[in-house]
């Protein structure tokens, strides 16, 4: 029985959390109000599929997309100029986005611009540019009907370039060649032109000079978007069918799903079933991004917008999902490849009690990036976490820093690392291994290791004439095979470009490969990559003992040609964060049974012979060998137990 003190003390409580829950709602509603007030009721019906045009922008990173996006966003009067200062990028929403300035995230916004008196929607999806974002360009295609491929007059086409161009082919997108930044000092448009026709087979006529930064020619961007994409395909009259390609995640709505309306009308209080889950919802808000959500009373075929149906799990939103009527089933549309991780990483809470929050954290933000994959991990050192997959380095630095900037997680990540394929003689077995920990050792007879295969990548890099030899020596020093290069213009030395094409391991690529290619190339140097499957490699385990005994947690995946080097530094690595016992600790590094690299970290050592003054040297030397004696024992009984901080110390480093 509770008293009437502890009941009253209680129900406070409650009336009190009902409070706070009751102003945050009251604070939602009135953001939301607010949000909306003031905005031009949009009426959706009068936009039939003959004046709809879906596109997206793409190029290579830096080319300028999020730039021209703001321009065009400006022309059709979707954002005042007085709203946002030049160069703004507003569709670049996250911290991280501004922060390094590059897009991560492909963004939707739908602008009304009047050409011939005719109202036209126009719905533009702005794409990352780095090779690492590829799946959002290839999901942001799929609800296009065109895309404005935007090179840089000053840098001409990149690696990227090529990369998103025959994404965009594969599709049959119309191409709208720009050149970019033509008001710059080393702008060549005549060169650059001629090279687009060449490797794309690009008529030099077809392409539109601008200056998004100036606004420079960006009506006529306008114009040919009226005129040479084509309109999408749809009927009001056929049965509803969505595709749903991105998705988002409100803590007052759920998840809200972006759509592009292929038939049939969609309004609100429609009831929907998922093709992929046969689970149905009820339309609680539909809309469009103008830029910011923007309420409408419906959506129409070949329109692209929003919708919120209370949809409270992020494992029920699909990407590349068809949507349609309840009791009018659709045949569903062709999805999307599932993503295949390239890098893969451990990500642990520096206070192991965080661990439930982070875990929820890491799934609200997957489904804003569902490229990445999640599994639950533990570590005897780092304790409970998960390890996570990514396309790349970037790719796990910006999710890193997401998780950092939008829930305040306080976390390390381990060295990335690779998914590498081991082949046992029995039954012809295959398993893939992406923690080194699990890694067998490939000498040990038992195990019946037939081979061990590493994941390779196409690798193009397009780099001046003038830092040809670098790349090369570097392409060598990684273990580059199936060296290739073409020349990508003609013209001076200083001014032709080289496309160099090999084959190298993933492995190679996710240490400071970039950072190498930049530093050697002088920043001039662009770099793209593709999958190129598995290939048989000699690698091994290499394990790190502490007083005799092995770390698990610091074991790593090397190749035969590396391992003195790695092993070396990293057992001076650790000779500088382990703290010091009260007994000599050898640190060493083996592959196998056979030890390649060792340091020796002295004992603490009291001097016993301070309160000796006088006598024979007898004493003393009894002292000593009693220390001796005692630090023998001791180094045979004692357990030496790496720290959580100097593993933080090493991985940060």
């Amino acid at each position: 029985m509770l008293c009437a003190w502890h009941r009253a003390s209680l129900q406070i409580l409650d009336v009190s959390q009902y409070s706070r829950a009751l102003a945050n709602t009251h604070r939602h509603i009135h953001s939301t109000v607010s949000r909306h007030a003031g905005q031009k009721r949009i009426v959706m019906e009068e936009f039939p599929c003959d004046v709809i045009r879906n596109f997206s922008i793409i190029a290579h990173i830096d080319h300028g997309k999020s730039t021209l996006a703001d321009r065009l966003l400006e022309l059709t009067g979707t954002i005042e100029k007085k709203q946002v200062g030049r160069n703004q990028q507003v569709l670049d929403k996250l911290k991280v986005e501004r922060e390094r300035g590059i897009t991560v995230k492909a963004q939707t916004a739908s602008m009304l611009y009047t050409h011939g008196g005719q109202r036209h929607l126009l719905n533009l999806i702005d794409t990352p540019g780095h090779v690492d974002f590829a799946w959002e360009v290839s999901r942001s295609l799929a609800a296009c009907q065109a895309a404005l491929l935007l090179v840089d007059a000053s840098q001409g086409v990149q690696a990227q370039s090529l990369s998103v161009f025959h994404s965009a082919k594969e599709r049959g997108l119309k191409i709208i060649p720009i050149l970019n930044k033509i008001d710059l000092p080393a702008a060549q448009p005549e060169r650059i032109a001629a090279q687009i026709e060449s490797i794309f087979g690009i008529d030099p006529a077809e392409i539109i000079n601008i200056s998004a930064k100036t606004g420079l020619g960006v009506e006529a961007v306008l114009q040919a978007i009226i005129k040479r994409v084509p309109p999408p395909e749809g009927s009001e009259h056929e049965p509803l069918k969505a595709f749903m390609f991105d998705s988002l995640y409100d803590k007052y709505r759920g998840v809200i799903s972006l759509i592009n309306l292929q038939h049939g009308v969609l309004k609100k209080g429609d009831k929907i079933v998922s093709c992929h889950t046969r689970k149905k919802y009820e339309i609680t808000e539909i809309g469009i991004m103008h830029p910011e959500e923007t309420q409408v009373q419906a959506l129409y075929p070949g329109q692209v917008g929003y919708i919120a149906c209370n949809m409270k799990q992020s494992s029920e939103a699909h990407i590349g999902d068809t949507l349609h009527r309840v009791g009018a089933p659709v045949d569903p549309m062709p999805g999307f490849k599932p993503t295949k991780a390239m890098v893969y990483a451990g990500v642990f809470p520096i206070d192991n009690n965080d661990f439930p929050k982070l875990e929820e954290s890491i799934n609200r933000l997957t489904l804003t990036d569902r490229s990445v994959t999640v599994q639950r991990e533990s570590s005897t050192a780092l304790g409970q976490g998960c390890r996570l997959g990514f396309l790349g380095t970037l790719h796990m630095d910006v999710f890193r820093q997401r998780l950092e900037d939008e829930y305040d997680a306080n976390i390390i990540i381990t060295a990335p690392t690779v998914p590498y394929k081991v082949l046992y003689w029995r039954d012809d077995k295959e398993v893939y291994v992406s923690n080194p920990t699990d890694f067998p050792d490939v000498n040990d007879s038992t195990l019946r290791v037939k081979e061990v295969q590493e994941p390779i990548v196409k690798a193009s890099i397009i780099v001046p004439e003038d830092y040809f030899g670098e790349m090369l020596d570097l392409c060598y020093s990684r273990r580059g095979e199936d060296m290739d290069h073409k020349y990508l213009d003609s013209g001076t030395a200083s001014s032709s470009r080289v496309m160099l094409t090999c084959t190298l391991p993933l492995s190679e690529i996710v240490s400071d490969f970039f950072d190498q290619l930049k530093s050697r190339s002088s920043g001039f140097a662009s770099f793209d990559y593709e999958d190129a499957g598995y290939k048989k490699s000699d690698l091994a385990k290499m394990t790190f003992l502490l007083n005799g005994k092995p770390v698990d947690a610091l074991a790593l995946i090397v190749h035969k040609s590396a391992q003195e080097t790695i092993g070396r530094q990293w057992v001076k690595k650790l000779h500088k964060v382990i703290p010091r016992q009260l007994f000599e600790v050898p640190i060493q590094a083996a592959v196998g049974k056979k030890v390649i690299a060792r340091e020796t970290l002295k004992a603490l050592r009291a001097d016993v012979t301070a309160g000796l003054y006088g006598g024979h040297y007898e004493r003393k030397l009894k002292h000593l060998e009693n220390q001796k004696e005692g630090k023998r024992l001791m180094k045979k009984l004692g357990k030496v137990e790496l720290p959580q901080e100097a593993f933080f110390d090493i991985l940060r480093k």
